[in-house]
């Protein structure tokens, strides 16, 4: 029986009892009793006070399973373009081989929703002499792929590359002329003096990244839940701190996107590109099916 049927019938039986006379009165229970008991906030509020910033975070204790999908997310937008510019971004994705063992660590039939896992979303302000300077959404733990065709990124994008050696380092955002940076970046590539963005060497665009998978890679080839993935907006530098107090992750002014990738990949197949991962279950012919 679903839950609609059970309220009904509850309430259907409640009106046939017809009037009751209920006799109740409050007892307080004993220290021992007291300790017995374990409960825990839906909502938690936590205040921190960083070097520049204090922050105010209000945290969810919730967790959902979500596959959405977005026509275009364009923040920041100015006339240079966009801090963030994705189009057809997606969380999660549909199933296309029911042998494949996806980041949950689980198979899943042909057709099924492989969700983007979300738990504990919250919400934080950033406040520097009485003034909100930044304010911040995002996730305690996630884990599950994002889809899009990215233009340009402001942020962060935890990619690991490997060169022709096999050593493996942190990708780096760049411009079109070949300058790192991580605001309004088109491309990512190796840091390295003979990369050059506009002819392909060591760098590719970030539209070549069709779904990246956001969580954190363990030794034994598993996916844990990533902590960092957050959206920030700020008017100054801020300061955020992650979630376990380990580090800090300083986000300039304007949109700020921390996404936690779980990936490693070698320059050939950043060259090549990742393709999408299927998202819609209706052909449109925009290649997210």
């Amino acid at each position: 029986m679903n839950k609609d049927a059970i309220g009904s019938a509850v309430l259907a039986a409640c009106c046939l009892a017809g009037p009751l006379e209920v006799r109740a009165e409050l007892q307080p229970i004993s220290d021992r009793e007291m300790g017995q008991v374990q409960g825990q906030a839906m909502i938690a509020v936590d205040r921190t006070v960083g070097a520049n910033q204090q922050f105010t975070r209000i945290t969810m204790g919730m967790d959902s399973e979500i596959q959405t999908n977005l026509d275009r997310m364009a923040l920041g937008q100015g006339a240079a373009g966009a801090d963030l510019d994705v189009e057809q971004m997606a969380l999660g994705h549909i199933s296309e081989d029911a042998a494949r063992i996806q980041l949950d660590g689980n198979t899943y039939a042909v057709g099924d929703i492989v969700p983007f896992e979300a738990i504990d979303p919250y919400f934080e302000l950033a406040e520097s002499n009485g003034k909100i300077v930044g304010i911040r959404v995002g996730l305690n733990q996630a884990r599950g792929t994002v889809s899009g065709n990215i233009h340009q990124f402001s942020g962060n994008l935890g990619l690991q590359l490997e060169d022709g050696s096999g050593n493996v380092t942190a990708a780096t955002l760049f411009d079109a002329n070949t300058q790192a940076t991580g605001y309004r970046a088109s491309h990512i590539g190796l840091q390295d003096a003979a990369t050059d963005c506009a002819a392909g060497v060591q760098c590719a665009p970030l539209s070549n990244l069709q779904t990246l998978t956001v969580g954190e890679a363990q030794a034994d080839g598993s996916v844990d839940y990533a902590k960092d993935f957050f959206l920030s907006f700020q008017e100054q530098a801020v300061d955020w701190q992650s979630l376990d107090g380990s580090r800090m992750i300083q986000a300039g002014p304007g949109v700020h996107f921390n996404l936690p990738t779980s990936m490693t990949m070698d320059l050939p197949t950043l060259q090549q590109g990742i393709p999408r991962a299927r998202t819609e279950y209706i052909d449109r012919g925009m290649g997210l099916f």
